[in-house]
């Protein structure tokens, strides 16, 4: 895959002696009843191959913006393409080169894993021997094989949701859309279900928009991430590239006075850059090539009362907290 971020912004890509974007977002807008404007117009391409995410707490436009690119949600404006295929146009064709793993589970319990997968396999218009190798395939890449013969509502909250997964490859489609597909398992089932999400990222070449609320799903798995609030998109990048704007490591503090009054204290004898940001009595300032020691001595310098100290390395939290005033996961 080649690809180069272009000069524009707005998640353009230029993809260079390819086709259309298999992921073209332009202007794309919801407004539901009562003038609720769940997302605003967002632009972006996702090039092939590419795991991107879309992060933002519950609320954020993450899912309406799903519901819009495989066709279950009419947009309001702009336009959504799916490796050319307009999507409000053409969604015949948009839908035959996707397919969506909704958050709400829809196997049936009460036939076994190969039944639900044969099922939706011949809806596609698969022959029996083509459907019969590709559950074959798809099992095994998900680590079903040994209970694919089971009834699903023997299965665990994350084997249903590989089932989940499996079921939406078995078309083969150029794009995968999977929508929370962790929410409302346990860490360990968490963690079992990343690693066989990365393991068909390893062995696929499709593209695949990923939307989560879960910091480390998107930094281990996405090669971008677009950052979304209250339905804008408010940076995109790579997970290190975010990061990197940071710094490897960050000063925090909690001040015994107001944190905006502190941090404009500490911006005016310069010890905080524009990257630094308080909410409530936290103040997070960024060190990049300073020591802890001598930003500390600074701080101290100027007679901000300090209550506590703490230096880790910055986090996705951290790039949004300075961007909205707000934590993923307490909004989420």
């Amino acid at each position: 895959m080649k690809r180069k971020r272009s000069s524009g912004g707005q998640g353009h890509l230029e993809l260079a002696g390819e086709g259309p974007p298999p992921i073209e977002v332009r202007g794309l807008r919801k407004t539901y009843p009562g003038g609720i404007e769940a997302v605003k117009a967002i632009h972006f391409d996702v090039a092939p191959g590419e795991m991107f995410g879309l992060l933002g707490p519950n609320g954020a436009g993450k899912s309406t913006t799903v519901g819009m690119l495989n066709g279950t949600v009419a947009p309001t404006s702009g336009t959504a393409r799916l490796a050319g295929f307009d999507v409000a146009k053409e969604p015949l064709a948009a839908r035959a080169v996707s397919s969506v793993v909704f958050q709400e589970p829809v196997v049936d319990n009460e036939l076994t894993g190969r039944r639900n997968l044969l099922l939706h396999a011949r809806l596609w218009g698969l022959s029996p021997r083509d459907a019969a190798e590709r559950i074959t395939e798809t099992a095994g890449a998900l680590g079903l094989e040994h209970l694919i013969d089971r009834e699903v509502g023997t299965y665990s909250g994350g084997e249903r949701r590989r089932l989940e997964i499996a079921r939406a490859l078995v078309s083969r489609p150029q794009v995968l859309f999977l929508d929370e597909p962790t929410v409302g398992l346990d860490p360990r089932i968490r963690a079992e279900l990343l690693d066989a999400i990365a393991g068909l990222r390893a062995q696929s070449e499709m593209t695949t928009l990923l939307t989560t609320h879960y910091l480390e799903e998107a930094e281990r798995l996405c090669d971008r991430v677009a950052i979304i609030h209250q339905g804008e998109i408010i940076a995109m990048d790579s997970p290190k590239a975010l990061l990197g704007d940071l710094g490897g490591e960050i000063l925090e503090l909690r001040v015994g006075v107001d944190g905006a009054k502190a941090l404009t204290a500490l911006h005016t004898r310069g010890i905080a850059g524009d990257d630094a940001f308080a909410v409530g009595s936290t103040l997070t300032v960024p060190l990049h090539d300073r020591t802890l020691g001598d930003v500390i001595t600074q701080i101290q310098s100027t007679g901000v009362a300090v209550a506590a100290v703490n230096s880790r390395t910055p986090t996705l939290d951290d790039v949004y907290l300075r961007l909205t005033g707000d934590r993923i996961a307490a909004a989420a």
